[in-house]
């Protein structure tokens, strides 16, 4: 089984990056954020023609997510059962087998910021959501953007962006906490070396072309399933697109 996921930042501006890499890539499951599409506006018709089924939630403008499988869906759930307004940030299915937890993590503002609060908070739920729904050993898979890079390997300058909402002490420790739950990033199984990044700033002059990156998508998986993990890469070619996106899409394959 091959899984990706991709913040495409806004669906529609990427469409046909996004069809394009479906069709020469097949993943079995692309999750993705950032559609920046209300409901009634989600390019349904297109990806009809693409073969996949989809689920999506999303509003105008800003945050949305979407799960697209080459299976059928079921349990489907968008955010938490508290929180209405959190739905176009988690989208929740199971395909084969597998739980997929799809979500794009609130990026914070400023540390000083009520957004970093919410954002903390909004860690402490998807806690909750795990303890509350499912064991460790329970195949999960947690994807999306996490606006967050966990260790000092993954951002271009530690030191210098200690602090950064993206790259602080708070969101390492509720991190820590999830992940302490039961989950393995994928991706460093597979992968130990410096300058693995997934996005890269759209308002730094030259920021991919001298890799000034951070690595803020990640795919994480339950002992089971990370046990069947056989890659997990970086896909920086649609990166290098004509109006791409800031991110780019991380793969991870499973003997499943």
């Amino acid at each position: 089984m091959k899984v990706a996921s991709f913040n495409v930042n806004s669906l529609r501006a990427r469409i046909d990056i996004v069809l394009a890499w479906l069709a020469r890539h097949q993943p079995d499951i692309l999750c993705v954020q950032e559609t920046k599409v209300q409901d009634i506006d989600f390019p349904t018709g297109a990806f009809d023609e693409s073969g996949y089924k989809y689920i999506f939630k999303g509003q105008k403008s800003y945050n949305g997510v979407a799960i697209f499988s080459k299976s059928e869906m079921k349990g489907v759930q968008f955010g938490f059962d508290d929180e209405p307004k959190d739905e176009p940030r988690l989208a929740k299915a199971e395909i084969d087998g597998i739980v997929i937890v799809n979500t794009y993590v609130p990026q914070g503002y400023s540390a000083e910021s009520e957004k970093f609060e919410y954002k903390l908070d909004w860690f402490n739920r998807l806690l909750e959501l795990f303890d509350e729904n499912f064991k460790p050993t329970d195949p999960v898979l947690w994807v999306g953007d996490f606006n967050i890079a966990p260790e000092p390997i993954d951002v271009y300058d530690p030191e210098g962006l200690l602090g950064h909402v993206c790259f602080h002490p708070d969101v390492h420790r509720l991190l820590n906490q999830v992940m302490k739950w039961g989950f393995v990033d994928v991706f460093r199984m597979h992968c130990g070396e410096p300058g693995q990044y997934t996005f890269w700033d759209y308002r730094m002059r030259g920021a991919f072309e001298r890799n000034l990156g951070w690595r803020l998508d990640h795919i994480m998986a339950t002992k089971p399933l990370a046990e069947k993990s056989t890659a997990c890469y970086i896909d920086r070619e649609p990166r290098l697109a004509d109006r791409p996106s800031d991110h780019t899409p991380v793969v991870a394959e499973f003997d499943w």
